[in-house]
């Protein structure tokens, strides 16, 4: 049986009547979304637990800073603020925590449709994608949120004769959206060598056009951490850095993918070789009786 005939027989296995795409689709949105409410019934529930961990980089910056990390202190300022921060809190969270179960509910449902050696190579990125989003997450929460609060809190100024007191009093409402911003800021760019890779799997992009572009990259890397991130130059700078080396590691990746489909390519084209000369065989005449 030749390559295509295998391939038909793939697509008729995996061809299905429209009613049952559209109730296997039902099927994989409840999913989907009982598992999103789940998580934020569970989140809202610790809503001001999480939001105490989520203050604890602020801590970190008020002891850079020299100050009391026992003394921090965020203020709201409508009596409805508060509650709809840990809305928001519980929304957040419960999206990262059912992400999982969200990407694994799109995989089964468009798996039927890819042939097995897609199905092979979606995989791996299912897995890196919510991977690399945790490491995204983990350097805003460990490194960059200290950061740009040390930095803000730099700028306090203490009461004296000749000058005001001025201190940072964050509204709960706005270190929470600094936060989500740097999360998903960082968590999105972290996702750039799953894009580029599935790019270069499906011959959208090559590692040549990539190491061309490098010059562009570096530029829009700026831009975009300038939109994405707060208006000061350690958090845009923060960013930045990061995604020029995802951009060098995407690279590195797309050459690597490419090296595994020529490896791929030759051995399709020795055994198609083989099946050639093992089909004309037969048709050869045989060779003359010695005498």
């Amino acid at each position: 049986m030749s390559v295509s005939d295998k391939e038909k027989d793939e697509i008729e296995k995996s061809s299905a009547p429209l009613m049952e795409h559209l109730i296997e689709l039902r099927r994989r949105l409840i999913w989907s979304l009982g598992g999103f409410f789940v998580a934020f019934l569970v989140c809202f529930f610790f809503a001001k637990k999480l939001f105490n961990l989520l203050v604890v980089p602020f801590r970190w910056a008020t002891q850079w800073a020299g100050l009391d990390p026992h003394k921090v202190e965020l203020i709201y300022t409508a009596p409805q603020e508060f509650f709809f921060t840990q809305v928001k809190l519980a929304m957040f969270g419960g999206m990262v925590i059912a992400f999982p179960l969200i990407a694994t509910q799109i995989y089964k449902f468009i798996a039927p449709g890819l042939y097995k050696n897609e199905r092979n190579a979606f995989l791996p990125f299912l897995i890196a994608s919510p991977i690399l989003f945790l490491m995204g997450a983990s350097l805003v929460y460990f490194f960059f949120t200290p950061m740009v609060m040390w930095f803000f809190l730099a700028m306090q100024q203490t009461g004296t004769d000749e000058q005001v007191q001025i201190s940072l009093l964050p509204k709960v409402s706005e270190y929470l959206s600094l936060i989500m911003t740097l999360i998903f800021s960082f968590g999105l760019v972290f996702q750039l060598p799953v894009v580029t890779s599935l790019m270069t799997r499906v011959g959208m992009l090559s590692s040549k056009a990539l190491a061309e572009k490098r010059k562009w990259a570096i530029v829009i890397a700026f831009v975009v951490a300038a939109v994405l991130t707060p208006p000061d130059p350690m958090s845009q700078i923060g960013l930045a850095l990061p995604t020029i080396l995802l951009y060098e590691v995407s690279i590195w990746a797309a050459r690597l993918i490419e090296r595994d489909q020529e490896k791929q390519r030759v051995a399709r084209e020795k055994l198609d070789t083989a099946e050639t000369v093992a089909d004309k065989a037969p048709d050869e005449p045989p060779a003359p009786a010695a005498s």
